[in-house]
């Protein structure tokens, strides 16, 4: 598969507080937070006009998940709608909290992990062929996801038993299986529950559930363009892949974190040790062969070739990326202000820096405020995140979705949707069932639309 469905699930951690005191619990914030949704569709979880899906979710986390993409772009371009979107959501409660008299502020992460050790996840959803054996994304898939924080990890300042130290991710840490159907008992690499959310003859939905939320853009196009194109090499017989399946996942998991240079050899089950780079670079050479020989869509050849310009430019000078890659970033920020200020690395200055790099807030939080002083490479400007937020991609399902929610609202009709369905709440209860997510129109759709406009006797 070479046109390839993606989509991110990004869960929020939420506070609200007075000069660094905790006034509401994240319970009763979010239940200001969602008064607005409640308000779009009677419930705490509805689909949105642009496709998305939004929630609250398990612990008080807002959870946002972006409409069906299938290109790299649109994908970037949903996820930071999906910020847009809940920016809307904080001032409008922000305003209510103000009129009652409640006096703080709501702080909205894109991060992690809260300050108790709480972990929250950003899950990505690939579109991928019906496998039942999966010995490939066992011997290349997790290897690749296990070491792939070299530019995808959004950097943590850790403190355990042994100290306090910085490590390339924040989801590391709080992980406990390589494959497994669970989601939230032992936290998998891969979650194997299979709901395609689409045929299930001819599609599996591979849900990835290691990864960190990035503030890059750059990061985000890289890491899902990449995966694309390695799953891609999966999928295909004819590719010759290395087998680089690990004693073991989950402490080269952890290891990897911590070893920010990769200077420290992962063990393999075939007896060959290899750093997170060598890896990394081993299979983007394979990837880079495999673009030559196939039709790969545009987006994902660029991919690649960041792929390959990360690598370098990791292999000689890692801070060099801190315009490209979260941890770097963050790291370089920390490191500027250990220096200035001569502080540890367990310095609660260290601390709120690593938090607030997170803060969704564009004139507070310190990655937005970088920037708008043109730190960062970006993939999408602020125009196209606006267009994202209020229309659904145009060549994917999930515009069908959008178009319908826009003209149920239009037409004041009530309906039901989910990922698959499209159902007009009426006495013939109208539904369209949407298997292929590839399809953006079809003819029972447009019957359905039509439909709308014709009120049935009595309302």
């Amino acid at each position: 598969m070479l046109r390839r469905i993606y989509g991110i699930e990004t869960e929020y951690g939420v506070t609200y507080s007075l000069r660094g005191q905790r006034r509401l619990s994240p319970d009763e914030v979010s239940r200001f937070l969602f008064r607005k949704v409640v308000a779009w569709g009677r419930s705490s979880n509805v689909f949105l006009e642009n496709g998305s899906r939004l929630y609250l979710d398990v612990g008080s986390h807002p959870e946002y998940a972006t409409a069906e993409c299938d290109s790299l772009k649109d994908l970037v371009a949903q996820d930071k709608a999906g910020e847009a979107i809940l920016r809307e959501l904080v001032a409008h409660a922000q305003q209510q909290l103000d009129e009652e008299g409640v006096r703080g502020d709501i702080y909205l992460f894109k991060n992690n992990t809260d300050s108790s050790g709480n972990s929250y996840g950003c899950h990505e959803n690939y579109c991928i062929e019906r496998i039942e054996d999966l010995t490939r994304l066992e011997q290349v898939f997790i290897p690749f996801l296990v070491t792939r924080q070299i530019f995808a990890g959004a950097g943590k300042v850790v403190t355990n038993a042994k100290g306090t130290a910085f490590s390339m991710s924040q989801r590391a840490e709080h992980m406990w299986e390589a494959i497994s159907s669970a989601t939230t008992r032992s936290r998998p690499i891969i979650n194997t529950r299979d709901e395609p959310h689409a045929d299930p003859e001819k599609y599996r939905r591979l849900h990835v559930i290691v990864g960190d939320s990035n503030m890059s853009e750059y990061a985000t196009f890289m890491k899902v363009g990449t995966a694309a194109v390695v799953l891609a090499m999966i999928e295909d017989r004819t590719t010759v892949l290395r087998d680089y399946n690990m004693v073991s996942p989950i402490n080269a998991l952890r290891d990897v974190s911590y070893d920010l240079w990769s200077k420290e050899p992962i063990a393999l089950v075939s007896g060959r040790d290899m750093t997170a780079l060598e890896l990394q670079e081993d299979l983007c050479e394979r990837a880079e062969q495999f673009i030559v020989n196939r039709e790969v869509p545009a987006d994902q050849v660029q991919a690649v070739k960041m792929w390959r310009e990360c690598i370098e430019q990791y292999r000689s000078d890692p801070m060099g990326l801190a315009d490209r890659v979260d941890w770097i970033a963050k790291l370089q920020i920390i490191e500027r202000e250990r220096e200035r200020s001569g502080v540890s690395m367990s310095d609660p200055k260290v601390a709120l820096i690593d938090l607030i790099y997170h803060d969704t807030n564009v004139d507070r939080g310190l990655y937005y405020r970088r920037q708008a002083r043109g730190h960062y490479q970006r993939i999408v400007s602020n125009e196209e995140v606006t267009r994202a937020s209020q229309s659904a991609p145009t060549t994917t399902r999930a515009h069908m979705r959008g178009t319908f929610i826009r003209e149920a609202k239009k037409w004041h009709r009530d309906y039901t949707v989910d990922w698959v369905h499209l159902k007009l709440n009426d006495e013939m209860q109208r539904t369209v069932l949407l298997k292929d997510p590839f399809r953006s129109n079809d003819e029972r759709f447009q019957k359905l639309l039509t439909s709308l406009e014709r009120r049935p006797k009595g309302d």
